[in-house]
């Protein structure tokens, strides 16, 4: 027996001889309980006490003041923005990890995947040593003359938009990664042969037959800068991002009942941003790692 012939996966009829009788659905009842019992419970003692602490009023006082709503707005500009950042800087990255190939390319795919190997407090801790006003930026700035003044790189919000792009970056890049490598080469033979520059079928061909990956990263690095907390609580100050609103009611001003209501309002906003999004990209396209 070959070597291949080992690592190909087993066909369905085969799964149906190995497994038993009654199936092998036990095998999910493990991560079920967990979801169950560390993502449901909680989720509906969120609910419940949105509802009944002290009453529904609680959804009621969000729209009482213009504080939270426009917090919400400035929340969704912000995760916007820093999507439209991770896409302009992690498609030329991506499409350069396509296009090595080799050591180079995997390490370009490592550089991607070194960020998730430290822990997110400490990296973002650690653009406070370059943003600060003595950091390392305003110091090399004022040294070369180039300006006469530390420039406020945090405590703002241009420091919640820099920390959370290079923290969100790769959630952009490894969706485009699979989708370049889905790619047929032959069609950029078929372009050139109708005439077209290398320029144009780039535009015309590559480019449209990776929008899958295009929207997944979009999507996935959005729904997750909605509900960012601590780069914008190090890095922003006192910046109105929604979770540091949710954060001050629970932990400041103990009013559990209006901060689990602000948390299913957020919790409503990234679910209904999931459904128009899973109108027009699979949802499983953006952990699809493709094939080369």
């Amino acid at each position: 027996m070959t070597f291949r012939a080992v690592a190909e996966p087993i066909s369905a009829q085969g799964w149906k001889i190995l497994a038993p009788r009654w199936g092998v659905g036990w095998l999910v009842v493990p991560a079920a309980a967990f979801i169950l019992v560390f993502f449901f419970v909680p989720l509906a003692v969120m609910v419940e006490r949105s509802l009944f602490d002290p009453s529904p009023a609680n959804y009621l006082k969000f729209f009482e003041s213009a504080v939270y709503p426009r917090a919400l707005m400035f929340t969704l500009w912000m995760a916007g923005l820093v999507t439209a950042l991770c896409l302009l800087l992690g498609f030329p990255y991506a499409y350069l990890t396509y296009r090595l190939a080799g050591k180079w390319q995997w390490l370009l795919i490592v550089l991607v995947l070194l960020p998730f190997w430290s822990s997110l407090l400490v990296r973002t801790y650690a653009w406070t040593i370059l943003l600060r006003d003595s950091g390392l930026i305003n110091w090399s700035l004022l040294n070369l003359g180039l300006i006469e003044r530390p420039l406020k790189l945090m405590g703002n919000s241009l420091g919640i938009v820099i920390g959370m792009t290079h923290v969100l970056l790769p959630f952009m890049v490894l969706p485009l990664i699979a989708a370049m490598r889905r790619f047929d080469e032959n069609l950029h033979l078929a372009a050139s042969g109708l005439g077209a520059s290398p320029l144009v079928a780039f535009w015309r061909v590559f480019v449209p037959l990776c929008m899958p990956g295009v929207l997944a990263g979009c999507l996935l690095v959005f729904v997750l800068a909605v509900g960012f907390y601590i780069t914008p609580a190090i890095l922003g100050g006192r910046t109105a991002f929604f979770s540091l609103l949710i954060v001050m009611q629970v932990n400041k001003l103990l009013d559990f009942g209006f901060g689990s209501a602000l948390g299913v309002v957020l919790l409503a906003v990234v679910l209904i941003a999931i459904a128009l999004g899973s109108r027009v990209v699979r949802l499983e396209s953006m952990f699809d790692q493709g094939r080369g």
